[in-house]
């Protein structure tokens, strides 16, 4: 009976993990899919406690000298940093050094209501203190030029505040920037020895690291991209102390799992801490937020730069966590990530289609749009095969083939379809109809 039972026990061992197989096999394929139709090049990594169970990378790291993306290739995070960040104030906290009370006019009384800003509000967004990459129209060329410190915090404290301190949420760079010059401040060191001393060599990163310098494809780093239609497109480098604190960390899909991984096992701040830090005020933390899948909810970060997007989760409940880098951006990452805790999970998950549709079929959906309904017009536009949509006042937007005569733009939610005589747009539960000019 023993044997018996051991045997049984084997073969159940066996039949799980060859069911565990048979899914990260069909993510594999889901992801190669992705990248043979252009629609996607980057990294997966999905980590089951300690163990990391999927590590592969997919397309290039530099298209021109045709190098490979592997798991080990190294990607920009964008705003994932300001978890990083986040987490080294707290440890500076548990010093005694800063406390979450401290306010913002000890380091910078010049930045408007500084005397009113505290170290909790810069964590959590509640500054009141104008985003300087997105909301300053005048930054736009400057990501791409050499900006010191000083020049950077004589900007931020140019800014007219947008609300008082603590009042309500709004999402802005610049208070993790601020975050990053505090850090430097406090403990007299570079952000960059910060992240390595506390963070990085701590947990035994291997490849996650801030630097000042340009991508080196040749040490395994890569650019980011976007595909024109034809071929992907490289884009061109911001000078990274533009994003510091706030955005400007290299690292990788597994080791951005292993740092969430060792930040809920209490390996970088208390328990204490953790609880405060995953505490949400209009559904933000201090550089944690939430992501829903079906009853499980991850806790995690996303983060652009450049054209790169990151997203790292962690189930605490599953111990799972999973970390997606995209460089190469002609797909929704958001649906990528669907598709991938759907097969993880079990859940039906059909392939997208992106079926070409005749040429000459898609000049006759070509043309200038307008609505009674809305005072929205839209242009319809062809290129390559591809159509893209171009409303009044806005960048415009790609459409893919769905089937028959419905395109969808499903970054933002948009479903397009083609009638006689214009189109019918739904978007967030609304239905508005077009009339071609």
């Amino acid at each position: 009976m023993k044997n018996f039972i051991s045997a049984l026990l084997l073969f159940l061992s066996s039949l799980a993990i060859g069911q565990q197989d048979a899914r990260y096999a069909k993510i594999d394929s889901l992801l190669t899919y992705l990248n043979k139709n252009n629609k996607f090049m980057g990294a997966l990594t999905i980590r089951e406690g300690d163990n990391v169970f999927f590590n592969k990378g997919y397309g290039f790291a530099d298209v021109s000298k045709n190098r490979e993306a592997s798991r080990l290739t190294k990607y920009k995070i964008g705003s994932v940093t300001k978890t990083f960040t986040a987490v080294i104030v707290l440890q500076l906290i548990e010093e005694k050094k800063l406390s979450l009370q401290t306010k913002l006019n000890r380091f910078y009384p010049k930045i408007k209501n500084a005397e009113k800003i505290t170290i909790s509000d810069l964590l959590y967004q509640r500054t009141g203190i104008i985003d300087y990459i997105n909301a300053d129209s005048t930054m736009v060329k400057k990501v791409f030029e050499v900006n010191t410190k000083k020049d950077m915090l004589a900007r931020i404290a140019s800014y007219e505040p947008l609300f008082e301190p603590g009042s309500k949420f709004e999402y802005s760079n610049s208070n993790y920037y601020l975050l990053g010059c505090i850090i430097e401040e406090v403990t007299k060191k570079p952000y960059a020895d910060n992240l390595n001393e506390r963070i990085v060599s701590k947990i035994n990163l291997k490849n996650t690291y801030y630097k000042a310098s340009k991508i080196e494809t040749s040490f395994n780093e890569s650019y980011s991209y976007i595909f024109d239609g034809t071929k992907w497109e490289e884009i061109p480098e911001w000078d990274n102390n533009m994003a510091f604190a706030a955005g400007a960390i290299t690292s990788t899909p597994a080791d951005l799992t292993r740092f969430m991984r060792a930040l809920f096992k209490d390996e970088l701040i208390s328990k204490k801490s953790l609880d405060v830090m995953k505490t949400l005020k209009d559904s933000y933390g201090m550089a944690l937020v939430q992501f829903p899948f079906g009853q499980r909810k991850f806790y995690g970060h996303t983060g652009g730069i450049e054209n790169f997007r990151a997203v790292v989760g962690y189930n605490p409940e599953d111990e799972l966590g999973i970390s997606l880098i995209v460089n190469g951006d002609n797909f929704n990452r958001n649906e990528i990530m669907i598709g991938i805790l759907s097969i993880y999970y079990k859940v039906p998950y059909p392939f997208p289609t992106f079926a070409k549709i005749d040429p000459n079929q898609l000049v006759k959906y070509t043309g200038n749009y307008s609505s009674k309904e809305i005072p929205l017009k839209i242009v319809v536009a062809e290129k390559n095969g591809e159509l893209t949509a171009q409303a009044t006042g806005q960048p415009s937007f790609p459409l893919t083939y769905v089937k028959d005569t419905v395109f969808v733009f499903q970054t933002a939610g948009i479903e397009i379809t083609f009638t006689e005589n214009g189109f019918i747009l739904k978007q967030g539960g609304a239905k508005f109809t077009y009339t071609k000019d």
